[in-house]
């Protein structure tokens, strides 16, 4: 809980002093931002430094499949209303990734903290969070990450009899399943375009119904609880029933969504929702995402889609037909680097837009395209596509790495 008091032993601000050296000379390399080997090199010296870093702190973990980083930022622009933030922006979200994060926040009174669906629970053990966040769970890295529902159970028996506020998204029944273990959840109607993951029970196998807006599971009971915030199209509904509009810069209902349970989260800490949608506004990007640039005289909107629930609320946001469209997939590392997902996508969504494909498996996407009866064209890299592309300001949509490689060759 925030407080004064200096945590620190002197063991772990040599920790913290290390894996800031370690940090900066990874920066001076160009090996990026080094937080990730800062961090590491600070734990290895004081394992408990993440624990220590968090104990002044009133935490909120974040965590899902999709839509975490955005999130992420739109808590933290929030409560900067009430007091300082630290928060691993940048999308780090790993232990070591968070460790380095709060380490350059020493006078912040909350952290906002990111968290990857696998560390989830161990990050909440070390860090004793007043409000977790969970959003959403869908198939994702299926080389690295647990099918969704070992991630849920994982998350379920984690959460159980925690202290924390969970602020949860009633429509999505792995989350439900996950969030029902604590004792104090506030539940977010926060919509699910993707259902693919969810249409067996997770308590007991059996098939889930779903008349409207409601499921529920025929064979346990197992049901959709009801909410006390809600999406309501451009508006969030608070527990008292007062509508209040969301504007932001973010395209998207998914973001609107990422909006409505911010707000819930907020209020926990009691920022307003008036107050935190407003200073929501001030996103305009993250970490990239959504930005606008300028290429070869062209506008590029650059969009990272990760998943196939990423990349079907992806499609549902671009400009109509007959804008074009730039598709790049890597399968590095820290993508996974099984590409069987591109299969789980619905391109069809993409009939009329003018489509180049490129990326380190641009011919696994390009065979999926082809099943899919789309107009495509492989290219070699970004230059040669947006060369070949009609008229007009250019979607570039990208997974995880492949995103990382085009911003560094916009100069984003």
């Amino acid at each position: 809980m925030a407080g004064n008091s200096d945590p620190l032993t002197p063991r772990a601000k040599l920790a913290v002093t290390a894996g800031k050296a370690v940090a900066a000379a990874s920066r001076a390399a160009g090996r990026g931002s080094g937080s990730v080997i800062g961090g590491r090199v600070a734990l290895r010296l004081d394992p408990d430094l993440l624990a220590r870093l968090a104990q002044n702190l009133d935490v909120v973990l974040v965590s899902a499949t999709n839509g975490k980083t955005t999130t992420t930022r739109l808590i933290a622009e929030a409560l900067r209303a009430a007091g300082p933030v630290v928060s691993n922006a940048l999308g780090a979200n790993m232990p070591a990734g968070i460790t380095s994060a709060l380490a350059g926040g020493s006078e912040a009174k909350f952290g906002v903290i990111e968290v990857d669906e696998k560390y989830l629970a161990g990050v909440a053990r070390d860090t004793d969070p007043k409000c977790i966040a969970l959003l959403n769970l869908s198939r994702d890295q299926l080389d690295r990450a647990a099918e969704t529902r070992m991630l849920a159970e994982n998350w379920r028996e984690g959460l159980a009899g925690s202290k924390a506020v969970v602020v949860a998204n009633c429509d999505d029944p792995l989350v439900v399943w996950a969030a029902s273990s604590s004792p104090n959840v506030i539940w977010v109607a926060a919509g699910q375009m993707w259902k693919d993951d969810a249409w067996s029970c997770p308590s007991c196998g059996g098939v889930m119904q779903r008349p409207g807006e409601e499921w529920y599971c025929g064979e346990c009971g197992f049901r959709r609880p009801q909410p006390t915030w809600a999406l309501s199209g451009d508006h969030v509904l608070d527990p008292h029933g007062s509508a209040w509009p969301i504007h932001l810069q973010l395209p998207g209902r998914a973001n609107k969504a990422n909006a409505a349970s911010s707000a819930a989260v907020a209020a926990v800490f009691g920022v307003p929702p008036q107050v935190a949608l407003e200073r929501m506004y001030q996103v305009q990007a993250v970490a990239g995402r959504y930005d606008v640039v300028q290429f070869e005289n062209r506008d590029l909107r650059l969009l990272l889609a990760k998943n196939p629930a990423g990349w079907l609320e992806t499609f549902s946001l671009i400009d109509p037909p007959p804008a074009p469209v730039i598709l790049s997939v890597n399968a590095r590392g820290a993508d996974g680097t099984d590409t069987s997902w591109l299969w789980d996508v619905d391109y069809t969504q993409l009939t009329g837009h003018p489509i180049f494909v490129i990326g380190d498996r641009k011919l696994d996407l390009a065979v999926r395209l082809e099943v899919a009866h789309q107009h495509f064209q492989v290219c070699e890299n970004l230059d040669q596509a947006v060369q070949m592309c009609p008229p007009g300001r250019i979607e570039v949509i990208a997974n995880y790495t492949a995103f990382q490689d085009l911003r560094r060759r916009v100069g984003n």
